[in-house]
């Protein structure tokens, strides 16, 4: 039986990620089993997931993935780097997967594979640095970098944001030395965060934004069969982080310019955590925090991420070196079977209850502590808070 690692954030699960996986199953046999790494509760675009991590892992299940294993939170709201890295770590210790398969606009994994020889290459190193310096952002850099290299096209590749993380699973897999093979899925409809669609296919952000407004006829159509009885009653009100603006403007007034420091990617040398300091004295919202520190070099989605890694309460330092477990959240049969194959083969242990997170070394105790504290304050995102806790008492999904 092939095995095939997708990595994810299926917020929520929909149709476009039901043809990724249907289009792998037809490259690799019908009987693919699909291993999804998923973020958890937390999201890479630095915001509450639009449902909780259970309930969008048996989404997925429904939508024909096998195994659901979590992103934990220090990788999923991350830079595509690290988000990559992660995810592509997980994989690899899984001992059983064969090959990666992930989307992309252009649907050409030999581009894709240059792409990211080139952006290991010394040659790119001396140029990004020398373009940098110039003040622009480290994205526009890195294309313009490639495009001197490879050319226009190729490195055009790196302004669409599918095109970009495949390219950066590819570095990490070439990085790890791992025997998982890239594949790429042309991708179909809406392009990534785009609305307004009525196609076939349409962004998570337009089924998302439709399930904030409340229109579950507009969304139904989208998701797996039986997907909305179950996210009704299960999904953030309107956008989440509103319930939590205020806590999390209090930690932003009490952060100094050495807290700031602690975070990744805080832009030390750009003298960025004294001004994060300054505004976060003196704006009166978070969005007035942001119209403070906002720069042509900062994306908003970096400004984004330390917010949240502000308030979530996590540093640099809370970061290993590489995932030290494989945390279960849900599986099929097939799953069930590719878990057996795991146990075997596995080089991280596996949680399949959270009571094994207590067995752990260190390193992974600390993870595990770390990933429960975010839940307790992602749970502070609905308008009927749960009881805190969820990350210790509540086991994987079983889809039989």
């Amino acid at each position: 039986m092939k095995v095939a690692g997708i990595v994810a954030e299926y917020n929520p699960f929909h149709t476009g990620h039901a043809f990724q996986i249907e289009q792998t199953r037809l490259r690799l046999g019908e009987e693919c089993a699909v291993v999804a790494v998923m973020s958890g509760n937390w999201v890479q675009q630095a915001d509450c997931a639009i449902a909780d991590k259970w309930t969008r892992a048996r989404l997925a299940l429904m939508g024909g993935a096998d195994l659901v294993l979590e992103l934990p939170t220090v990788w999923a709201c991350s830079s595509a780097e690290s988000f990559a890295r992660g995810a592509i770590n997980i994989l690899d210790a899984c001992g059983v997967v064969d090959a990666l398969s992930f989307g992309s606009e252009c649907g050409d994994i030999e581009g894709l594979n240059r792409v990211a020889q080139c952006l290991d290459g010394p040659e790119y190193e001396n140029r990004v640095r020398a373009l940098v310096n110039d003040g622009a952002t480290f994205a526009a850099c890195r294309q313009q970098a490639v495009e001197e290299l490879l050319g226009v096209e190729l490195g055009g590749l790196l302004s669409r944001p599918n095109n970009n993380l495949g390219v950066e699973y590819i570095r990490a897999l070439n990085d790890l030395n791992s025997g998982i093979e890239p594949m790429t899925v042309l991708r179909k409809g809406a392009a990534h965060n785009s609305t307004g669609q009525t196609a076939r296919f349409v962004s998570a952000t337009q089924i998302r934004m439709e399930l904030a407004e409340g229109n579950w006829d507009a969304a139904q159509p989208y998701l797996p069969e039986g997907g909305r009885a179950l996210l009704e009653g299960h999904t953030v009100a309107q956008t989440g982080l509103v319930h939590v603006e205020r806590a999390i403007l209090a930690r932003l007034r009490t952060m100094t310019a050495q807290d700031w420091e602690r975070l990744p990617d805080c832009g030390l040398t750009e003298g960025l955590p004294n001004r994060l300091e300054r505004a976060g004295k003196t704006c009166i919202s978070v969005d007035d925090f942001f119209e403070q520190v906002k720069t042509k070099r900062y994306t908003r989605a970096r400004l984004n991420r330390l917010v949240l890694w502000a308030w979530l309460g996590l540093t640099a330092a809370d970061v290993p070196y590489a995932p030290p477990y494989i945390r279960v959240l849900g599986f099929n049969e097939r799953g069930r079977e590719v878990l057996r194959q795991m146990k075997a083969r596995a080089s991280l242990p596996i949680l399949t209850k959270p009571a094994h997170a207590r067995v752990l070394d260190e390193t992974g105790r600390k993870l595990f502590e770390l990933e429960a504290r975010c839940t307790d304050l992602y749970d502070l995102c609905f308008e009927t808070i749960p009881a805190p806790g969820r990350e210790w008492n509540t086991d994987p999904v079983i889809l039989l």
